[in-house]
């Protein structure tokens, strides 16, 4: 099991950083609330007002230091899509705006990011950045455990149709991956792989506190050959490897302990670029869940949970019970 504890503390300092660099009482307050607070399990993925510090609002030292507390929890690629995610509110802004359907404001500093707790206490703490198209969670538990879940990245455009940015594509591996192991199936296993007709309209956990998933379904990795087994982890990887170096090994090795063989993928809609299609990769202890079908399937929405561990809930449940 790979020891994540001196990520953790990389995370901590961060975060311990940026509360220092929010000299304003008012500013402080945005940013921080009680471990226990609602809003530390009140996340989303479309425009709507937020709780917490946005990035427009931040000071240059302040942005600066949460971008590396956003650093240090995520890898390099993980660091580059989120980056990348934000900027794309200006490429979506200008697009709308060109042909008449901005209906929000697309900025850059519409990004919260939140405290939860006192980093660096023996008690639970955590943090979170949330904004359109970008979610993530996390909570440390005791200094040495870890929940790096709900994590939600977006993209609209899915893949930019013109201007200066044509063809960018930020979330490619997230949808060519799957497809690449969707067209490996044969045409059995293609079918039991079709889990709905037609792909629903967006993801169907939405934006949960809790996943309700129910059974799973879909073409399970044991029915698999070994290279599309090969190709299954490929995409879960695609997901996982977001995260830390540490935390991604660690979260790999849960899911590979909890049964490969007893996770599906399911797939629904169609099997070609430009046309709407979903695709879930439910195991035992995760589901991945990814839908592009609005905007003329030109939108995508993708995220990673944890059944029973979204915001640390297993690890709370054990910490807590150890306490006491």
């Amino acid at each position: 099991m790979p020891d994540v504890r001196a990520t953790i503390h990389r995370i901590t300092e961060a975060a311990e950083a940026f509360l220092r660099n929010l000299e304003d009482a008012d500013q402080r307050a945005q940013a921080t609330f009680p471990f226990d607070h609602d809003e530390r399990e009140n996340w989303h993925y479309v425009p709507r007002p937020r709780a917490g510090l946005s990035r427009g609002e931040m000071m240059p030292a302040q942005f600066n230091a949460a971008e590396s507390l956003m650093a240090v929890s995520l890898s390099a690629e993980g660091v580059r899509k989120a980056h990348s995610i934000i900027r794309h509110e200006t490429i979506l802004g200008e697009l709308e705006a060109s042909d008449g359907s901005l209906r929000f404001d697309r900025l850059e500093g519409l990004y919260y990011f939140s405290i939860f707790g006192t980093p660096g206490s023996v008690d639970p703490w955590g943090w979170q950045v949330d904004g359109h198209h970008l979610s993530l969670n996390m909570t440390v538990i005791g200094g040495e455990r870890i929940s790096v879940t709900p994590s939600f990245f977006g993209a609209n455009p899915a893949e930019v149709p013109h201007g200066a940015h044509k063809g960018l594509r930020i979330l490619k591996e997230e949808e060519d991956a799957a497809r690449s192991l969707l067209h490996s199936l044969d045409s059995d296993q293609t079918q039991r792989c079709t889990i709905y007709p037609t792909a629903p309209p967006d993801l169907i956990t939405r934006a949960s506190r809790k996943v309700e998933m129910g059974e799973r379904v879909g073409l399970p990795a044991s029915m698999m050959t070994a290279d599309q087994r090969e190709g299954l982890v490929r995409l879960i990887e695609v997901y996982v490897g977001r995260k830390q170096a540490n935390v991604a090994r660690e979260q790999m090795h849960r899911i590979r302990s909890a049964g490969l063989s007893e996770v599906h993928f399911g797939w629904a809609g169609g099997h070609h670029p430009g046309q709407g299609h979903y695709y879930r990769v439910h195991g035992p202890t995760f589901l991945i869940e990814y839908d592009n079908t609005q905007n003329m399937a030109n939108h995508i929405h993708s995220v990673w949970r944890d059944i029973d561990g979204d915001f640390g809930r297993d690890l709370l449940r054990e910490h807590y019970k150890q306490a006491h």
